[in-house]
């Protein structure tokens, strides 16, 4: 129970924190899933959770999303993420832990090169770096740090980029659990441990919805490097002990 108890608080609180910034709900939780279930068990919930984590910032912004722009993104991500899902089922256990850390870990330098060259993205790039990073999502769970530059690279800021982001990956996700379901890996145990996780994310995900015009682009920033930081170092930690 008091498992369960934490696990909810850090999703409350991942679910502010991906409501101000757009992502972070995964790089916060999925660490401290994968050391209570494991990994194997862990990424399913997280992909539940995420789902209904997007779909509340969906809601909190609906107004403000550009359909072109989800569209562009979604049509090829939607498939590329079933492919690296099922990718994701035939790797050993010890390998997703070691990839998602290192993975976390190479976003903090990757994110600071892509904002120095200042790249500007056009609605035909957004369905090329759909299908790079739906495959990626498929596999490694959390590419908010990819997708986050992406559209913001497209010209779309706080409300319209929330909304336009997680409406894109809410698709993606919903891919990657159908997936998860067709290959056996979503026991209806596993699917209501992430509805209970995902409700935690979706009341944290409107309560940040109150800090968004508040937060600076430096402490943005900060922040999510931070997050990728901690959670980098957390899984490889798990991965090695």
């Amino acid at each position: 129970m008091a498992t369960y108890l934490f696990i909810l608080l850090v999703g409350l609180a991942a679910g502010m924190v991906s409501g101000v910034i757009g992502t972070g709900s995964s790089i916060m939780l999925l660490p401290v899933l994968v050391y209570n279930f494991g990994p194997k068990q862990a990424v399913p919930i997280m992909a539940v959770a995420a789902l209904m984590a997007n779909l509340a910032r969906v809601l909190a912004w609906w107004r403000v999303v550009d359909w072109r722009a989800f569209a562009a993104y979604s049509i090829t991500g939607i498939p590329a993420a079933a492919i690296g899902a099922r990718t994701l089922l035939v790797l050993p256990a010890h390998l997703i832990e070691v990839s998602l850390g290192v993975f976390f870990l190479a976003m903090v330098p990757f994110r600071h090169w892509l904002k120095k060259h200042d790249f500007k993205v056009r609605l035909w790039q957004l369905s090329v770096a759909g299908a790079v990073i739906g495959f990626l999502t498929g596999i490694v769970l959390s590419t908010g740090p990819l997708s986050v530059p992406v559209f913001t690279a497209y010209g779309l800021t706080k409300g319209a980029f929330l909304s336009t982001e997680a409406a894109s990956s809410l698709f993606l996700y919903v891919s990657k659990v159908l997936t998860f379901r067709e290959f056996g890996a979503m026991p209806l145990s596993v699917f209501l441990q992430g509805l209970l996780v995902g409700a935690s994310l979706m009341a944290g995900t409107f309560a940040g919805k109150f800090f968004v015009m508040k937060m600076s682009e430096a402490n943005f920033q900060r922040l999510l490097d931070l997050l990728l930081l901690l959670s980098g170092l957390s899984l490889l930690w798990t991965a090695i002990r």
